[in-house]
């Protein structure tokens, strides 16, 4: 089992500039979780984040909606191209609840990879098509930003450490 985080501890992360930027971003979230065959899965996914959850709607039938109801535990990353790069890195506990025609969230996380003129129509037919879909929400229990910076991955801050 990894190690856990305060909530506390959490929070001040995903308050760091970087980490805002990278949650508000066009980026999509790459969540990796295990499939019900026991291989590992990547998808990236439009997500809200809300102050405390990363939050995502799924379609009905998607294989992760019962991989996750069997195993919640996922690893997050959102991170982008440029260089240096910046990392966002969360691990957490899923939560799937089935709703009732199309959740704003998903529009909200949809769109706003949408130029602003495809909005309108993408969401009609998004929700002419959908009765119901799955609520897919993040719990984190760890995150670390890397930004290049102020951090960097573990295994360099133990290298630079060591020829001090």
């Amino acid at each position: 089992m990894s190690a856990q985080m305060s909530a506390e501890d959490i929070a001040d992360v995903m308050a760091k500039p970087y980490a805002r930027q990278l949650v508000e971003s066009q980026i999509p979230a790459r969540i990796a979780y295990t499939g019900l065959d026991g291989d590992p899965r990547v998808v990236p996914v439009g997500y809200d984040w809300d102050g405390t959850h990363i939050r995502f709607a799924s379609v009905m039938g998607s294989a992760k909606n019962d991989a996750l109801r069997s195993n919640p535990q996922v690893a997050i990353t959102i991170d982008t191209e440029g260089y240096p790069p910046k990392v966002l890195l969360l691990r957490g506990t899923a939560q799937v609840e089935i709703v009732d025609g199309v959740p704003d969230l998903y529009v909200r996380a949809s769109t706003r990879r949408l130029p602003a003129d495809q909005r309108q129509s993408w969401e009609e037919g998004v929700r002419a098509l959908f009765d119901q879909m799955a609520v897919i929400t993040i719990t984190p229990t760890w995150v670390r930003l890397i930004d290049f910076e102020s951090t960097l991955p573990k295994a360099v801050e133990d290298l630079v450490g060591s020829r001090r």
